[in-house]
């Protein structure tokens, strides 16, 4: 896998984080090229990483045989126009990391061209520990699809779902999910110093249940359910507090948010594709 070039148009912090994961794996650094229009960003991912900068993104096009499109989606299309000929060309596979870019209108701001990997990673891959779903166009070989998916789990966990559509699933789920965690952790925080606790000690304790929860449930075969029961005493404590988050029917209020979202990534989808049609 060294030997394959691989490139990150853009240079941020994502593309940050799946360069420093590939390079921990093994990826060879003489096989990694990054181009961005931030001089100082390019200077510190060398300096960082020892690897090709480019400040033109045709010469990172290329150089390389995989190409991660690590670009905020309203940029996409103007960076990807001037591009097309470069890569029907060069002919990379290519890997988006961009929220709401649909493999349809990707492949029309790269002139037609189809071997196209679309994922949808989330933040936690910036520290390694992230969650990311797939979905490749049906032109994309089983080597490729590898080669994604090494590429992607540089970072964390990594998924295939079965239709486009599951992306937007998977936007609702673990794209935005970090947000619901932190917001939990927010209302148990803000409960315990309510108790009488320091917000240090509060934030304390809740951060390392979060984590020492996450844990079992990832190291356990029993699913959520079964975990949850297992720590409610008939009587006790923890039934009491459960009984309050049922009254507010917590799970109807995750339901309906999820699916807010889930809406909200399909609204967005569309609009950046009539964008620049």
């Amino acid at each position: 896998m060294s030997e394959t070039q691989i490139g990150f148009i853009g240079g941020g912090n994502m593309a940050a984080s799946l360069i420093g994961g590939l390079v921990t794996d093994g990826w060879d650094t003489n096989a990694i090229h990054v181009s961005d229009p931030d001089s100082e960003r390019l200077a510190y991912l060398h300096e960082r990483f020892s690897i090709h900068t480019h400040q033109d993104n045709s010469a990172t096009v290329k150089a390389v045989d995989v190409l991660v499109l690590a670009i905020k989606p309203q940029l996409m299309a103007e960076i990807m126009l001037p591009l097309a000929d470069d890569i029907s060309t060069k002919k990379p596979l290519l890997i988006s990391i961009a929220a709401g870019i649909t493999l349809a209108n990707l492949s029309q701001w790269c002139g037609g061209y189809k071997t196209i990997v679309r994922s949808m990673p989330n933040t936690p891959s910036l520290v390694q520990s992230g969650a990311t779903g797939l979905y490749a166009d049906p032109s994309v070989n089983d080597s490729q699809h590898d080669l994604a998916e090494t590429v992607m789990r540089a970072v964390g966990l990594t998924l295939w779902v079965e239709n486009e559509s599951q992306i937007d699933a998977v936007t609702a789920i673990s794209g935005s999910g970090p947000a619901y965690f932190f917001y939990i952790m927010e209302a148990i925080e803000q409960a315990g110093v309510n108790l009488g606790l320091s917000t240090e000690n509060a934030r304390l304790l809740t951060l390392q249940t979060a984590f020492g929860a996450s844990k079992m449930a990832l190291e356990s075969s029993d699913s959520p359910e079964i975990l949850r029961q297992k720590v409610t005493s008939p009587g006790g404590t923890t039934e009491r507090a459960l009984s309050i988050l049922e009254q507010g029917d917590l799970k109807k209020l995750f339901d309906q948010a999820l699916s807010s979202a889930y809406e909200r990534s399909q609204e967005l989808a569309n609009i950046l594709g009539q964008k620049h049609e």
